[in-house]
């Protein structure tokens, strides 16, 4: 046959293939979720999520030590406090579960990135991620709180905060709070596009933070719309976004890519507890090589157009990028 194209050409041997690869994958855009409890001497196992923990104060270090030792240098904090109320006050006190980490974090790993959550389902009695008005969650009394939060996380020390609540306008509120007490420089980096989701199960497990009634449809995405998280994008940037995000990863690969190729700041991604947990699963069963699989969803991330990935395979990703397997 005369054949002239033969695109077989470039994969004929590991040292060619690694050479023409399109995506590129780097140990800087990993982003690893840690959850912080109060109390002492806690390393609890999640239990929807084998091989992920909950640690107190005196033994988060020794997590930290690993984080920085596997190469990923950014952390994502997630707060249980020890009690909540109906406006989820633990979320901004100085002495607050967040914050502790933090300062801990700071002072004892400098060349860490401390990211924070910034969202009040955690803290507040009911599971929602704001103050309730009869049985709807009230958008505009929660941006002062979700600002409040925000202020408390970057005077603690927090390098970026992340807000993850879907209140409209909470941006232009944070950014606001953040450049009136002088943090103009700190990073806002928002859950812009996040679904209502089956795939945030055994987050709500770890984190605490299921809602005692009803579900979140009213402030999180309908997974059906595409043209509205090109609006939610939009907006969130207009009010002072530094990163957008997409939340979940797999099942929005679509979205991950939109967003990247019309929004000139970098695009994240969480690949979140569900996606993990199912891996994980498979993994323990033995119906898949557990390996391959986070190797191959990881890229499929970053091949959509994602510059950072969250996810709770960071260290062991990084770890594959560090054998040559992905990279």
């Amino acid at each position: 046959m005369e054949l002239l194209n033969r695109p077989r050409r470039l994969r004929g041997s590991q040292i060619l293939r690694d050479m023409v690869r399109e995506t590129r994958v780097s140990k800087n855009g990993l982003i690893y979720p840690v959850f912080v409890k109060e109390g002492q001497k806690i390393r609890e196992e999640i239990s929807a999520m084998p091989g992920q923990y909950r640690y107190s104060l005196d033994t988060l270090a020794y997590e930290l030590e690993r984080i920085q030792k596997s190469g990923v240098r950014g952390v994502l904090f997630f707060g249980i406090p020890e009690h909540k109320d109906a406006c989820g006050s633990g979320a901004w006190a100085t002495d607050g579960i967040v914050q502790k980490a933090v300062e801990l974090a700071k002072r004892e790993f400098p060349d860490l990135y401390l990211i924070t959550d910034v969202c009040l389902c955690e803290y507040t009695s009911h599971g929602h991620c704001g103050l309730l008005h009869d049985q709807t969650v009230d958008n505009d009394s929660t941006l002062e709180l979700l600002a409040k939060t925000s202020l408390s996380h970057v005077q603690a020390g927090a390098d970026m905060v992340a807000p993850s609540d879907m209140m409209d306008g909470r941006i232009l509120a944070i950014r606001n709070t953040l450049d009136g007490a002088g943090y103009v420089n700190t990073p806002i980096m928002s859950y812009a596009v996040k679904y209502s989701s089956s795939f945030y199960g055994p987050f709500r497990d770890a984190a605490g933070s299921a809602p005692a009634f009803g579900d979140r449809k009213t402030y999180q995405m309908d997974y059906h719309n595409k043209r509205e998280a090109i609006k939610e994008a939009e907006l969130d940037l207009a009010e002072g976004a530094d990163i957008l995000m997409v939340k979940p990863g797999l099942a929005y690969l679509d979205i991950v890519k939109e967003i990247s190729e019309r929004f000139p700041v970098p695009c994240a991604v969480y690949s979140v507890s569900g996606e993990y947990s199912m891996i994980k699963a498979a993994a323990l069963a033995g119906y898949i090589d557990e390996a391959a699989v986070v190797c191959e969803s990881a890229v499929s991330m970053f091949r959509a157009g994602a510059d950072i990935l969250i996810s709770y395979y960071a260290k062991e990703i990084a770890g594959y990028i560090e054998e040559g397997r992905i990279g």
